[in-house]
């Protein structure tokens, strides 16, 4: 069967691919054992993502990790001090930077050697206890890949210089002009988990219809009076002059093939992370936390 041309399946087509009955389906997706969005109340499968999961479930006698070779590209969420690392660092790795989920997406499809991720998990007592780990089983169960933690963030809410709204959290965006991320970005799947929080609904917000496709956009459409808030971090506030009201600290991490950690680009990335110009740097941008920059959070099997 040919896949049909849109981005995302329903339960019905992914069951006739697979000649299962859609109560299978259902039951994968519940388990999390097949990758799916969970959209209005109805399951969605990612049309690239269930040509990796396929792939993935390939019977081959090698890993079928030495069949597809990655090349050097950092794709998922953009991160200043990540970004300016990478240059510094001169370990060859180009960017790619198209938001967290997306990012996940391209390593399912060996379509880089890295991801930036920035996901927020489960809670606990009404907070994110858990960052990318659950995304990461979901959309790449079985890898072998490693969750580097790169750094702590400061996320909230960017909103023009003096707060002239007093905006203090999310139930005071309720009133005003929202400019949010695309669907893929991290930032936009916490925006819906705080909102949720909130006891609110994304249906209530006044979100502007074009979203912002980077932090740097969400900053400009606040400089230029365009929108009066956007979740970013507070780096990207710092940058625009303009005020940050924090909401939560937040788990970046880099999901990387678990051979590829071993190559000199990376080898080299994480040698200068730690050289006094990058914690200067760190200090300078504002609102990270690097201490534990380097650690590992998971190793696949």
């Amino acid at each position: 069967m040919a896949l049909p041309d849109n981005n995302y399946l329903t339960t019905s087509e992914v069951a006739e691919l697979l000649r299962l009955k859609e109560r299978k389906v259902y039951d994968l997706a519940s388990a999390g054992d097949i990758p799916c969005v969970r959209a209005t109340g109805k399951l969605l499968f990612p049309r690239d993502l269930i040509e990796a999961w396929l792939a993935r479930h390939t019977e081959f006698s090698d890993s079928l990790e030495t069949l597809t070779p990655r090349p050097p590209i950092c794709a998922g969420s953009h991160d200043p001090l990540l970004d300016w690392a990478l240059r510094e660092a001169d370990c060859g790795i180009a960017v790619r930077f198209g938001g967290s989920l997306d990012g996940l997406r391209r390593m399912a499809k060996a379509e880089a050697m890295m991801a930036g991720t920035h996901l927020a998990g489960t809670e606990d007592g009404g907070g994110v206890r858990q960052w990318n780990e659950q995304h990461l089983r979901r959309m790449l169960p079985g890898q072998p890949v490693v969750m580097i933690e790169w750094a702590w963030r400061n996320q909230g809410l960017i909103v023009a210089p003096g707060n002239p709204l007093q905006l203090t959290g999310i139930k005071d965006l309720r009133a005003h002009r929202v400019i949010a991320r695309q669907a893929d970005a991290g930032a936009f799947v916490l925006l819906e988990k705080l909102v949720s929080q909130a006891g609110c609904k994304m249906s209530r917000l006044q979100v502007l219809p074009q979203p912002a496709r980077t932090e740097a956009d969400v900053a400009a459409a606040i400089a230029e009076a365009r929108a009066d808030a956007g979740i970013a971090i507070e780096a990207v506030a710092r940058q625009y002059r303009l005020d940050f009201v924090p909401l939560l600290r937040e788990r970046y991490d880099l999901i990387i093939w678990r051979r590829d950690y071993f190559e000199a680009p990376l080898q080299r990335l994480f040698a200068f992370c730690r050289s006094k110009a990058f914690q200067d740097r760190a200090r300078a941008l504002g609102g990270y936390d690097v201490a534990g920059n380097g650690a590992v959070h998971y190793n696949g099997p």
